[in-house]
């Protein structure tokens, strides 16, 4: 499919991926039918998880900035990634940051935002203090860091990067990456994905990887084969050195597509400033100066929306979570957020705004039939649902419409 295929056709699968022909039998707190009611029907939150991490939720010493950082999070985006890197975690043996962690699931939770914690199991940001251990020590606390973060967190936080990046972590040299180096990396992360699923058999759990290559390929098709408990794949997409081609972008989803598991591009950056030097390797190093600029945010616009249209078009993606969401504290110091330092909104994200939450929604109003019945195509996802019956009386309730949603679903109003 050529590129301009891919994307004239993308509204087309959007409407036959993401929405539905639904009935809704109306009915009041007595359980009979509400005929002829006036009835107004508006998406409050999509399925579809789109998402940013929220590293800085709660932790931005400026008032000003902290609330443009969540008020612009909250009003955009019903998806957050929250930090469990091993040594930032856990910085001492047994000292971890579990309150810190806690009161972000929270907010989130308040603001009707989905967690996920990423990641459990990782070669690197691992503790300098488990540098002293031996292999077998750090594998018995790497398994009991799984079992424990994912049962206490359970019911704040049931989504979870169990594995990051198996298939570079043989290249590591600590007890992470001997493991995985020893005894496989398919075999090691359905260890893992096993120990969490045993923590909370209800949790949704990814693998998540940047190595787009057969290596890749491999681990997903070993876990499917093995029935590793896994359930989404996780497709890492930074972009600090250029943009990916669309068509490369199409033919990814198709790739992993194939595996029969639902894809999340966990890791989305797409740069509103200059691009890394292409021979510049270092990924840890922090650019104390590297700016937003207007040029950029156009260019990280025109690619972003074609790109978000896209993914959301296929209908193997679920989830697309942006990295950074603001430019304040980004990984490398990179003009990679949503938001400028000074959390003022860039062009993509009014483009977001616009698409999510007035475009690809459903706002409408309807008058119910004889049988309190209304019939109408809506996105998959919560709705408020109010209806003023002929008697001048209001009655409000709530509903759910996913792709299970069976005709005359009966909604109750009070």
């Amino acid at each position: 499919m050529s590129i301009d295929q891919i994307l004239s056709s993308a509204e087309t699968r959007i409407q036959a991926h993401r929405t539905a022909e639904v009935a809704l039998r109306l009915t009041g707190p007595n359980g009979q039918p509400l005929p002829r009611a006036e009835v107004e029907i508006a998406l409050t939150r999509h399925t579809f998880k789109l998402g940013a991490n929220a590293f800085h939720v709660g932790g931005i010493e400026s008032l000003t900035l902290r609330e443009g950082y969540e008020e612009r999070f909250a009003a955009l985006l019903n998806y957050a990634t929250l930090p469990f890197y091993w040594g930032g975690y856990e910085p001492e043996p047994g000292r971890t940051n579990e309150r810190r962690l806690e009161a972000m699931a929270d907010w989130c939770a308040q603001q009707r935002i989905t967690s996920k914690g990423h990641p459990l199991a990782w070669h690197e940001v691992f503790p300098a203090w488990a540098s002293a251990l031996d292999d077998a020590e750090v594998l018995r606390r790497q398994h009991a860091r799984v079992n424990t973060i994912v049962a206490q967190f359970k019911g704040r936080i049931d989504i979870w990067d169990v594995v990051n990046e198996a298939t570079v972590s043989a290249n590591f040299d600590n007890a992470i990456g001997r493991w995985i180096a020893r005894e496989g990396a398919v075999s090691c992360v359905a260890q893992a994905l096993t120990w969490a699923r045993e923590a909370n058999p209800s949790a949704t759990l990814l693998y998540n990887d940047f190595n787009i290559s057969p290596a890749f390929e491999q681990v997903c098709a070993g876990l499917v084969e093995r029935r590793a408990p896994i359930d989404v794949i996780g497709i890492q997409s930074h972009m600090h050195k250029g943009t990916w081609p669309i068509e490369r972008a199409w033919a990814v989803c198709e790739t992993y597509a194939r595996f029969g598991l639902p894809l999340h591009f966990t890791e989305l950056t797409v740069l509103s400033g200059r691009l890394k030097a292409a021979d510049d390797n270092d990924w840890h190093f922090v650019h104390a100066d590297w700016r937003s600029t207007a040029e950029g945010e156009a260019a990280q616009l025109d690619y972003g929306s074609r790109l978000y249209t896209l993914l959301f078009s296929h209908p193997a993606v679920e989830a697309i979570t942006w990295w950074d969401f603001a430019d304040y504290g980004a990984w490398q110091g990179a003009p990679a957020g949503l938001l400028r330092k000074d959390m003022t909104p860039k062009p993509l994200y009014d483009w977001l705004m616009d698409a999510f939450h007035r475009r690809w929604t459903t706002r409408a109003r309807i008058t119910a039939d004889d049988a309190g019945c209304v019939s109408l195509r809506t996105f998959y996802g919560d709705y408020a649902v109010t209806a003023r019956l002929p008697s001048g009386d209001v009655l409000r309730g709530q509903c759910s419409i996913t792709r299970s949603t069976q005709a005359g679903l009966i909604v109750t109003l009070a």
